[in-house]
């Protein structure tokens, strides 16, 4: 998963321009871009879009339900679990416990839909609430269902009375990069993906750019979407380089060539077994984006 796009579930419009974006995941919104009065609206529409536009896309379908302190959950489910969507986002996860009880939720929709059980993915937002990012470690081994850990900045900034996530000069002030850095964190304490926040102006393409490099870098694996126009910069800055690739295979090559020791010498480097799962994790994504091994 390197680029995730929310588009929302009530437009059939915006949903036929989100499946054609080239996202390696399509999020149909069912929370924050659907208002009050149209959620039932935008159930039926989403339930009907997902399966006569499934065999069109090569996106993955996940779908953003509403919270579970809301009680819209379970109507949610059960008019989109008949879609077969790939997974579903929890947005306002406080723990790993809100995780089991929207995968028990699912294994009953499973069920009555003739689906095999775990087969739909989940995603949480762990971030959103303060008790959320208290318990960031609490995601590890919650559930076999687990497709990775993200993060939010809007919902976190309202729960906690932060007048803006981010200071004069465009960078996220100390609380919004503690959530940031406990979403990388957690996210590799339960070995799983660690997906990036959305980046609300999509007209700073420039900024934008830069924020997905740095989230590269610091071990994000994907980043959410607003707007298609940032979905290739999203696949571009996650998608390993031929050089990166290249250096990972030496490096993976040389470890087994030895016999798999501690430590190897490349071109007068030594690289030790922390740089053997690096490769190892930089090749995992890089099949994962259909670079050929």
């Amino acid at each position: 998963m390197r680029s995730l796009l929310f588009v929302p579930g009530d437009s059939e419009r915006k949903l036929e321009k989100g499946f054609a974006a080239g996202a390696d995941v399509v999020i149909v919104d069912l929370e924050d871009s659907v208002a009050a009065a149209n959620k039932a609206q935008a159930r039926a529409i989403a339930a009907s879009f997902i399966p006569s536009k499934r065999q069109q896309t090569g996106s993955a379908v996940y779908v953003r339900v509403n919270d579970l302190s809301t009680g819209l959950t379970d109507d949610d489910l059960a008019a989109l679990v008949p879609a077969r969507p790939d997974g579903v986002m929890l947005p306002k996860s406080n723990s790993g416990q809100d995780v089991q009880q929207l995968a028990a939720k699912l294994r009953v929709h499973e069920a009555e839909n003739g689906l095999p059980d775990g087969s739909i993915r989940i995603l949480p937002i762990i971030t959103e609430t303060a008790a959320g990012l208290l318990a960031a470690a609490s995601y590890a081994g919650a559930s076999a269902r687990l497709a990775g850990l993200t993060w939010g900045a809007e919902d976190l900034s309202a729960a906690i009375g932060a007048r803006s996530a981010r200071d004069e000069s465009g960078r996220y002030t100390d609380v919004f990069r503690l959530a940031r850095t406990m979403t990388i964190l957690a996210a590799g304490a339960a070995e799983v993906a660690a997906i990036d926040t959305v980046f609300p102006d999509f007209r700073d393409m420039a900024a934008f750019e830069a924020e997905c490099r740095e989230a590269e870098r610091d071990g994000f694996t994907g980043k959410m979407a607003i707007h298609p126009a940032q979905v290739p910069v999203i696949n571009a800055a996650f998608t390993p380089s031929a050089e990166a690739v290249s250096r990972s295979h030496a490096i993976v090559a040389a470890f087994a060539a030895a016999g798999n020791p501690g430590v190897v010498g490349i071109d007068g480097k030594m690289y030790d077994r922390p740089h053997l799962r690096l490769a190892e994790r930089l090749l995992a994504r890089a099949r994962a984006a259909g670079i050929s091994a």
